[in-house]
């Protein structure tokens, strides 16, 4: 993993913002913290990366990405330990699953050297954006997208590489009420449901709306063939308990490969609970919360972290879920990811990064 940028860039505010951040009423992705990455790949070519004060980027009406959706980006963060130390947790994984996505969408990938370079050298700058605070972290978003000015439909040849950083608290502030969707799809198989592509949650937005108008937090995608088997839960992937097994969807080209699913999945089995990535039918887990044997359902991803659902609507009618207690599964497991990541648990699986 590369700890040190070289031949950056690097041209710093005159006075920091960072008196503006007030640790207790964090609002998720409105401010913005004192710097930004730029940097640009030309005809193949990575040019020298600039790290510049955050502001306002202007283009062509032309921009490819504009027209064709050539767009791509990722989701992780940054905390502040018990020591004081800043840390990321598993970044490594994030910079493989970016460039996962940029093959997917015909883009170029980035060098680990601006990746995780990067977000090293504008961690360094900008540490004293990572709040403290039990829920609180600096949201970090790398992504890309084309930048040719042309209408014809291609590939760009030229992309931008961009980084920002945004301090974030609690995600919702309420356990989420969630509609099994079965009339709209998020992804088909084949197609990019697997990367984390800006067309995938443009895509994601009007029936997303409509669940809203009906009183519901999010939706619980099912599949695109047979809207009989759960995929994913908006921004998150998604947990179920059933008789005390946890259950979740297997990856496909449909469900996005989530960093922090898969850490709750090793987590869950260090702690000796049977996990089981498999097919997961909404008729059985319906009839679970009817009966009792599922007990709970919860959202995992980078900006929930951990997150119970209170209920659950299928075909007009809604299903209450048992209250979440600490010794719930989702509780649990939750706590030991965030003891990791705030350096409180041993780091079993070497996770988590330092910034130098």
């Amino acid at each position: 993993m590369v700890e040190e940028a070289t031949d950056f860039k690097i041209t710093k505010v005159k006075e920091s913002r960072a008196h503006q951040l007030d640790p207790n009423n964090i609002v998720f992705g409105t401010l913005f913290t004192d710097h930004m990455l730029v940097a640009d790949c030309v005809n193949g070519v990575w040019q020298t990366p600039e790290i510049l004060p955050y502001g306002d980027i202007s283009y062509n009406p032309a921009l490819a990405s504009l027209h064709y959706g050539q767009s791509i980006f990722e989701g992780m963060k940054a905390f502040r330990n018990v020591d004081d130390e800043v840390v990321m947790f598993r970044p490594e994984e994030n910079f493989k699953r970016f460039n996962i996505s940029a093959e997917r969408m015909c883009m170029a990938t980035v060098p680990e050297d601006i990746f995780m370079g990067g977000l090293n050298e504008l961690l360094k700058l900008d540490s004293a954006w990572v709040p403290s605070g039990e829920d609180n972290s600096l949201y970090l978003r790398p992504f890309m997208f084309a930048s040719d000015v042309y209408l014809g439909v291609r590939p760009s040849h030229n992309y931008r590489f961009m980084i920002i950083m945004s301090p974030a608290g609690k995600y919702y502030s309420n356990p989420p009420k969630v509609k099994i969707e079965t009339e709209f799809i998020r992804a088909a198989t084949g197609g990019v449901g697997y990367a984390k592509c800006a067309g995938n949650y443009a895509a994601s937005l009007y029936p997303a709306k409509l669940a809203q108008e009906q009183g519901y937090t999010q939706l619980l995608w099912t599949d695109a063939q047979t809207h009989t088997k759960f995929e994913e839960s908006g921004t998150m992937n998604v947990f179920f308990v059933q008789d005390g097994k946890l259950l979740t969807p297997k990856t496909s080209t449909t469900i996005l490969k989530g960093i922090t699913r898969d850490s709750l999945i090793k987590i869950a089995r260090e702690k000796g609970y049977e996990v089981s990535e498999q097919d997961v039918f909404v008729k059985d887990i319906v009839e679970g919360i009817e009966n009792g044997s599922v007990t709970e359902v919860f959202g995992a991803g980078t900006a929930v972290v951990v997150s119970p659902f209170s209920g659950v609507g299928f075909e007009g009618n809604d299903y209450d879920l048992p209250a979440i207690t600490e010794k719930s599964i989702s509780s649990i497991l939750k706590e030991s990811l965030d003891g990791i990541r705030k350096g409180k648990e041993e780091d079993k699986f070497n996770w988590v990064y330092k910034v130098h």
